[in-house]
């Protein structure tokens, strides 16, 4: 069996691999011989880069995230998935990682990074999406973050979080953010 098939059958299945992946499953490859692999299997579209070193078979970008461990999607994005509203949107990812943040193309499609402190990384649940679990903020972390990146919110979905918030989840939640977003979140609350 060849070493492309390796690589498929290994992680084709996965959202994502990395270089380090890909090194551990070839081991009797050379590490120069796996990245031009992987670059010769990138060039042919067999396989797309999310980020330095990290890969994926699948041309979804909602796997784009997995570039950014740890991670989460998150405002208009989770909105979609939750059900809010019923817009389509590009994947937004939201990382603590240092990275540049605004919209990146993947498999020509969009997605949009926002950086986030870790102090506010909390609020996620891992769910089925597009064919993979990942991980998305929570109904009460989304209009969290909504609020925190000054996010527009339609009337209409501002109506359907204000149905379907756990308050004592939003709550806790709260605990966990500075004074002043605590504020700004609870007078979006009474509008």
């Amino acid at each position: 069996m060849g070493y492309g098939k390796l690589l498929s059958d290994a992680f084709s299945p996965l959202p994502s691999f990395t270089i380090a992946d890909a090194r551990k499953l070839l081991p009797k490859a050379s590490a120069g011989y796996v990245s031009l692999m992987l670059h010769n299997l990138q060039k042919t579209g067999k396989i797309h880069r999310i980020s330095r070193g990290v890969y994926s078979y699948s041309d979804d970008a909602t796997v784009a995230g997995f570039g950014y461990r740890p991670f989460y999607l998150g405002l208009q994005d989770a909105m979609s998935i939750h059900g809010i509203w019923e817009q389509e949107t590009n994947p937004v990812v939201i990382t603590p990682r240092k990275v540049r943040y605004g919209i990146r193309k993947y498999s020509g499609g969009n997605y949009t990074i926002h950086r986030i402190s870790r102090k506010m990384f909390f609020g996620y649940t891992t769910m089925k999406y597009s064919g993979f679990f990942v991980p998305v903020s929570t109904i009460e972390k989304t209009f969290i973050d909504m609020v925190h990146f000054r996010q527009n919110i339609p009337t209409d979905a501002l109506m359907e979080f204000l149905k379907r918030i756990n308050r004592k989840e939003l709550k806790l939640l709260l605990g966990k953010c500075p004074k002043s977003l605590a504020r700004k979140i609870l007078l979006e609350l009474k509008k």
